[in-house]
C-alpha cells in the first residue's frame, strides 16, 4: 500500500481507500465462507480496557463451559489453547480475522469475543462480521492524526454500535460513567445495558434493560473488592479501571445467562493479561509492573494505581517510559511527560517503537513537559535532573532496577505484552518485556 501511495495522486488514493478496504473485507469473508454468521459474536471497542475486559469475557464464558474464541491485541484463544498475537495489530487484517473465525466455527465455538479497533474499523475490518453484540469501555483522546480529530476516532468506534444497531437482537453494553457514551447511545440497539460506579446519570436511563451498578468499591495493593448489585466481588485486578473492565465482563456474561454467583467465582480465579498491570516482586523488596499504557489516560491510571495502592509509606515510584515514533500521535508526548513528572519519583526515558523517528528526538518531546510541573510525592516542582535518558531500553530497565529499594514500585509502560521493538528500516527486534526484567533481577 505504501508502494501505491507513492505512485498515485494523493486524492485519487484516498478516494480509493474505502472502496479497496471495502473489497478487500468482503472477498475475505467470501473465501472464509462467511464464517461469523455461525458464532455469536461480541465486540469490544473503546480506548483502554479492550484486552482485558475481553479476557474477561472469555474466561466468564469458557469457565462456564461454552465453547469460545478470542482475538486481543495480545492474545487468540480457541476453546483452551491460547497463542500470541505477534501481528503488532489490534484487530488482525481481512482474511486474517475471516481465517480465524472459520476456525472457531470448525471447532464448535458458540462465541467469539473481538477486540475491535478505531482502526480496524476506518479500514472496513469490521464489515462482514456478524457482530450479536456490541461493548464500550470509555473512549479519551488517541490516534488523533490517523483519524485527523477526536470526533473521528469516536465516530469510527461508533459504527460497530451502529452495526449492531441493525439487528433485531443486538445488544449493547455501555459504560454509563464515561462522558462521551450519549454519542454511543445514539445508534438505537434493541437491548442496552449499563454499568456504572458513580450512579449519577445526567441522561435518562429508563430505555435501558438494566444497569449494572457497581457499589463500596475497595482498592488495596492486592486485590479490588466491590458489589454488584447484592454479590460481593473480589478481583485480583488492581485499579478502578480494572473494575470498570470488571463490571463490563460481568454485565455481558449475565446478559450471556451465566448466574452472578458462578461469574464471582470465575472473576475469582482470574489471573490477568500478559502485560496488563503485570507485577514481578523482587527479593530486593520492591515491585515491578508490565504494563501497555501508551497514551495519557491509562498511563495516569497506571501510576495513579501504583502510587495510591501500591508503594510503602516512603516508597519510590520509578517510571519507564517512551512514545511511539514515526510521526505517530505526537500531541501526546509533551502530555505524557508531564503526567510522568507528576506521579514519578525518578523518570527514565526510553525507546518504545520509534520505527524511523530519531529515538532522541522523541525523548525530547516527552521532556518538554517535565518542567515546571508539581510533584505529589513532594509538593514540590520536579526535578528535571530525576529524568534520565537512556535509549537502549534493556540498559533503561536496568537503570530503573538498580534505583529501586525495598518498598518501591517500578512501573514499565509502551511495551507491555508485544513481542517486537519496531525501529528504522521497518527492522522488528524480538521483545519480551517481563523476560528483560525477570533476566535482569537475577544479575543486579
Amino acid at each position: 500500500m505504501r508502494f501505491l501511495e507513492k505512485l498515485i495522486p494523493k486524492k485519487i488514493y484516498e478516494w480509493g481507500q474505502p472502496i479497496y478496504h471495502f473489497g478487500l473485507a468482503f472477498l475475505g469473508a467470501l473465501i472464509y465462507g462467511f464464517p461469523s454468521r455461525k458464532l455469536y459474536v461480541i465486540g469490544v471497542t473503546g480506548t483502554k480496557g479492550k484486552t482485558t475486559t475481553c479476557n474477561l469475557i472469555y474466561h466468564f464464558l469458557d469457565s462456564y463451559g461454552f465453547k469460545t474464541g478470542l482475538l486481543t491485541t495480545v492474545n487468540f484463544k480457541i476453546n483452551k489453547q491460547e497463542w500470541p498475537n505477534t501481528t503488532k495489530q489490534t484487530m488482525l487484517g481481512r482474511f486474517g480475522l475471516q481465517k480465524w473465525l472459520k476456525r472457531m466455527a470448525k471447532e464448535g465455538c458458540e462465541y467469539a469475543v473481538v477486540e475491535t479497533s478505531s482502526e480496524g474499523i476506518l479500514q472496513f475490518r469490521h464489515r462482514f462480521i456478524d457482530y450479536n453484540m456490541a461493548v464500550f469501555t470509555n473512549i479519551t483522546p488517541e490516534h488523533i492524526e490517523r483519524h485527523k480529530g477526536f470526533e473521528n476516532y469516536r465516530a469510527a468506534k461508533v459504527k460497530l454500535f451502529d452495526k449492531v444497531a441493525k439487528r433485531k437482537d443486538g445488544v449493547g453494553i455501555y459504560n454509563l460513567d464515561d462522558e462521551n457514551v450519549s454519542i454511543f447511545l445514539e445508534p438505537r440497539i434493541t437491548k442496552r445495558i449499563g454499568y456504572s460506579i458513580k450512579n449519577n446519570f445526567q441522561f435518562s436511563i429508563s430505555n435501558f434493560q438494566s444497569i449494572f451498578n457497581v457499589s463500596n468499591v475497595q482498592l488495596f495493593s492486592d486485590r479490588s473488592e466491590f458489589n454488584v448489585f447484592e454479590t460481593y466481588f473480589v478481583s485480583s485486578l488492581l485499579g478502578e479501571f480494572n473494575v470498570y473492565n470488571a463490571a463490563a465482563a460481568i454485565a455481558v456474561a449475565a446478559e450471556l445467562k451465566i448466574p452472578i454467583t458462578d461469574i464471582k467465582n470465575y472473576l475469582l480465579d482470574f489471573k490477568g493479561v500478559p502485560g496488563r498491570m503485570e507485577m514481578i516482586k523482587a527479593d530486593g523488596g520492591f515491585t515491578v509492573v508490565v504494563d501497555y499504557a501508551h497514551e495519557p489516560a491509562s498511563l495516569e491510571a497506571v501510576y495513579e494505581t501504583a502510587r495510591g495502592q501500591m508503594l510503602d509509606v516512603d516508597g519510590k515510584l520509578i517510571g519507564v517510559l517512551g512514545a511511539q515514533g514515526g510521526g505517530r500521535d505526537k500531541w501526546k508526548r509533551k502530555i505524557m511527560g508531564e503526567i510522568a513528572a507528576r506521579y514519578c519519583d525518578f523518570v527514565i526515558l526510553t525507546n518504545e517503537d520509534p520505527y524511523d523517528e530519531d529515538p532522541y528526538r522523541i525523548l525530547a518531546d516527552i521532556k518538554s513537559g517535565m518542567s515546571d510541573v508539581l510533584n505529589l510525592a513532594t509538593k514540590q516542582e520536579f526535578s528535571i535532573s530525576n529524568a534520565f535518558e537512556v535509549i537502549d531500553r534493556k540498559e533503561a530497565i536496568k537503570r530503573a532496577l538498580l534505583l529501586a529499594h525495598s518498598g518501591d514500585t517500578v512501573v514499565l509502560t509502551g511495551k507491555g505484552g508485544e513481542v517486537w521493538m519496531c525501529v528504522e528500516n521497518g527492522k522488528k527486534i524480538p521483545w519480551n518485556e517481563k523476560e528483560v526484567v525477570e533476566e535482569l533481577l537475577k544479575i543486579i
